[in-house]
This record gives C-alpha cells, sequence and structure tokens, in this order.
C-alpha cells in the first residue's frame, strides 16, 4: 500500500511517500480502508522529534482516521466488513482501575493512534475493533476526519474540567486552530459568552461566523486589556489556552476572580512565568488536561450527527503532499483542520 512515512526526525522535508506492507489485523482488531485523516499538531511534534518517544522507523503518523472496514478480526462483534467507521484515536490498556473507572485518558498506558503506533497517513491502517465507532451521520469523509482528537480535547477541557457554565465568559485562546474552532462551538453549545482570539482580519471574521460573540486580535492587541474592556474590568470565568508561554501568562491575567484557566498545550513554550500573588489573591484555578475519555467523544458525536457542533475544514490535501499540509499548519495559514485523501 502506499504510505507517507519518515525514518528520521525533522521539518517536514523528512516525510515521503513510499510502498510499505499492508498492515495485518489481529483478532481484536479491524483492518480498515482510509477515506480521509485528519491532521494534529501532535503529527508535527512526532515528526520533530517529542523528547522520550522511541519510534520503530519507518513511521506512519495519522490521528485522525475515518473509513471502510476492510476486514474484521474474529474477536470483533460490532463491526463487520464494509461498514462505514470513525476510529476512536486514543489506546488505552482496558484493565487498569483507571480504565474501569472510565478515565482511560489517565491510564498508564495511555497512547494515541499515529504516536507510537502507526496511525492513518496511509491507504490501510489496522486498529482495535473497540475503537471503531459508528460513523456521524452523513458528513463527508473529510469532514468526519476533522472531528476526533479537537472535539474530543476541547469537550473535556471545557466540560470535564473547566465545567464551564451557562451565562460564563470563555476566552478561546487561537480560535483558528483545529481545538480553537471545536472550542468556540462547544462554548457556545454550552450557553456561554465566548471571546476567541486569532492572529489576522479574516481569522477573526470567521470566528465571529463561527460563533463567537466578541473577537480580540492576538497579534495586534493586549489580550488581556482587550478582554477587560470587554467584561468590564471584571476579566472571564473560563480560559481555553493551548499555547503555552508569554501568552499563558496574558490568559492568566484575563481572569475574573475565582476564574479558571484549563490548558493542554505548549506550542510556544512550556516554561512560563507565574505570579503567585495573583494566583491567590484572585482565587485561581489552573487546569491542565490530557486528552479525554472515550465516553466523552461518543457523546460529542451525538452533538455532530444532529449538526449542533459542526467540524471546521481548512483544506483538503492529496496524501502524497503531506508534506505541503505540514508546510501549511507550522506558517499558521489554516482556520480549522487540514484533511488528507488518499
Amino acid at each position: 500500500m502506499r504510505a507517507v512515512v519518515f525514518e528520521r526526525f525533522g521539518g517536514p522535508e523528512v516525510l515521503e511517500v513510499r510502498e510499505v506492507p499492508d498492515p495485518r489485523p489481529g483478532a481484536d482488531e479491524v483492518l480498515v480502508e482510509v477515506k480521509a485523516c485528519g491532521i494534529n499538531h501532535l503529527d508535527l511534534w512526532v515528526r520533530a522529534g517529542l523528547r522520550g518517544l522511541d519510534l520503530e522507523m519507518p513511521h506512519i503518523l495519522g490521528n485522525d482516521v475515518v473509513g471502510v472496514a476492510l476486514e474484521v478480526g474474529a474477536a470483533v462483534r460490532h463491526v463487520k466488513a464494509g461498514d462505514r467507521v470513525l476510529v476512536c484515536p486514543t489506546l488505552s490498556c482496558g484493565a487498569c482501575p483507571q480504565c474501569h473507572a472510565g478515565d482511560d485518558n489517565l491510564c498508564r498506558q495511555y497512547d494515541v493512534l499515529g504516536r507510537r503506533r502507526n496511525g492513518g497517513y496511509a491507504e490501510r491502517v489496522a486498529v482495535p475493533g473497540v475503537n471503531c465507532l459508528p460513523y456521524p451521520g452523513e458528513l463527508a469523509w473529510s469532514d468526519a476526519a476533522a472531528v476526533p482528537l479537537v472535539f474530543l480535547t476541547a469537550w473535556h477541557m471545557l466540560v470535564g474540567r473547566a465545567a464551564l457554565r451557562p451565562g460564563e465568559d470563555c476566552l478561546v485562546i487561537g480560535g483558528g486552530s483545529g481545538v480553537g474552532s471545536a472550542a468556540v462551538q462547544i462554548a457556545r453549545l454550552l450557553g456561554a459568552r465566548v471571546i476567541a482570539t486569532a492572529g489576522s482580519a479574516a481569522k477573526l471574521e470567521r470566528l465571529r461566523a463561527l460563533g463567537a460573540h466578541e473577537v480580540v486580535n492576538h497579534a495586534t492587541e493586549d489580550v488581556g486589556a482587550r478582554v477587560r474592556e470587554l467584561t468590564a474590568k471584571q476579566g472571564v470565568e473560563v480560559v481555553f489556552e493551548h499555547v503555552g508561554g508569554a501568552v499563558f501568562e496574558q490568559a492568566v491575567g484575563a481572569l475574573a476572580r475565582g476564574g479558571r484557566l484549563v490548558t493542554c498545550g505548549a506550542t510556544a513554550g512550556g516554561s512560563v512565568g507565574l505570579d503567585l500573588n495573583m494566583l491567590f489573591g484572585r482565587h485561581l484555578t489552573l487546569l491542565g488536561s490530557w486528552m479525554g475519555r472515550r465516553a466523552e467523544l461518543v457523546e460529542v458525536l451525538r452533538f455532530i450527527g444532529d449538526g449542533r457542533l459542526k467540524p471546521v475544514v481548512d483544506s483538503v490535501v492529496p496524501l502524497a503532499e503531506a508534506r505541503r499540509a505540514h508546510e501549511r499548519i507550522e506558517a499558521r495559514e489554516h482556520f480549522g483542520k487540514v484533511v488528507l485523501v488518499p
């Protein structure tokens, strides 16, 4: 089969198209014909060389897979050949106390398809049968591939961790990203007033169209000062953050007394300064969030299926041009998700 692989860590130039052996599914697995695969920042980090990540090379990236079941292992009962499936991208042992409690994202063996295990930048991929979820309605393949990881992550951050409530103000940092565009919609669905940031006028307009009540240009405006202006100097109850670095510090400053900040990433840097006087003086809560529970993705797909949440696709790129797709994301030219199709 054709696949996009890399044999050494580096920039987009390490990605190349090759013929590789077809994967063989085990008894508890399903071989999926990939119809579309979404690209996530995680792919870029793995390709660049995540610290401590020991990969068997050549490696195939790709977390967000949708397609058709080609072969079904003997132990799989809920999927049959020919079924359309959306693949849950998260992997866990299924046997530890955390998994039994439904907190599979806290499993010590937790992983994501395409991180250590070969993923969906290919014509076919073998996945655990339990990861094959019913396909959401009549979505186009490319739209469905824009759903799993970002909507799961954003839902867990806003619902599972920050417990965003109707009537609260929610600041979404980087609303033009895949996870940011999901967060804007989820916050709006939950009844919050949404303030979203982006770095260009065009992206700000698209955020308004997506449902943001107010927008802030984080390239030209002081986010904290503008947020306080928009909230009568009170600040927001919840900040959705996934950038890190100086942006994180500004985001903390945008919180109201008793506010909560939830973060899932550090694309701009993992080290930040924190004024402890502000932390305890304003009674703030800082929350880390790691992926999400499998059950949460099932819940999200209900809203995707009935149209209350909609995937945002920036562009659809042929599999053979994965290098160009990575370059577009690294240049921050995208709004929403970039999706690969065979």
